[in-house]
């Protein structure tokens, strides 16, 4: 079986990399004897070169992306071919299922009664992302937020942006109390700790309920094998290194 090489983008926060190797301890639970390596794009050690250089056999790349934005349509590609590789890449996690489910968990453990029918229909959601240049990318995010809302029976579920355009936190939660939501929570549609989860917790102050970040969530964890299962079904296996 092909090895799984995880790409990460990096942080100089300290709580990205740590996040990333709970969630391959999660993966390696669910997938004993897989093997399981990482890169990081930028600011975190190993690079995609350093990585490649050991594993042996073949292997499938997958994006540790909620969206299909840059990094994933020019970086990872750029810095996999100037590695010499041409390994299969998975696609990004998002959109899916079982993102929805691991915010619901998220907010279930910042205190919200998720399970509740009532609840769910007081409580407006602010679905949090980091934001992108890509018109496709906040495309997708705003399409995440509305399955979210059609399929939990939220009272309202805006989008908010910690970077680029707005709408900020902020506004999202003034909507949501205009729309006539009795309780608000934020939800960070984000994989890690860092500079731009801070920022959103920051402005979240006026929120009733803040959630973490999605992390080492274990239905992260499944649907990373699920990324990795398609792609590397759907193509034929290749050497790490290509001469």
């Amino acid at each position: 079986m092909p090895a799984l090489l995880l790409i990460a983008h990096g942080s100089r926060d300290p709580r990205h990399a740590a996040t990333v190797a709970a969630l391959v301890e999660e993966v390696r639970a669910l997938r004993p004897g897989l093997e399981i390596a990482t890169a990081y794009l930028d600011h975190c050690a190993p690079r995609i070169p350093q990585v490649l250089g050991r594993l042996d056999g073949a292997a499938v790349a997958v994006p540790l992306l909620l969206n299909r934005a840059y990094h994933a349509k020019h970086d990872i590609p750029a810095a996999l071919r100037a590695a010499g590789s041409r390994l299969p890449v998975a696609e990004v996690l998002g959109p899916s299922p079982l993102l929805l489910a691991s915010l619901d968990r998220r907010l279930a453990e910042a205190g919200l009664d998720v399970a509740s029918p009532t609840v769910r229909a007081r409580t407006g959601v602010v679905l949090a992302a980091a934001g992108s240049s890509d018109p496709a990318a906040d495309a997708a995010t705003r399409a995440v937020a509305a399955a979210w809302r059609r399929t939990r029976g939220w009272a309202a579920v805006e989008v908010a942006y910690a970077s680029a355009a707005g709408p900020r936190v902020p506004d999202a939660l003034a909507a949501l109390r205009t729309a006539g939501a009795a309780r608000t929570a934020v939800a960070p549609y984000l994989l890690a700790p860092g500079l731009l989860p801070d920022r959103i917790a920051a402005s979240a102050a006026d929120a009733d309920v803040l959630a973490d970040v999605l992390g080492p969530a274990p239905e992260v964890a499944a649907l990373l094998l699920a990324r990795y299962d398609a792609a590397r079904l759907a193509t034929p296996q290749v050497p790490a290194l290509t001469a």
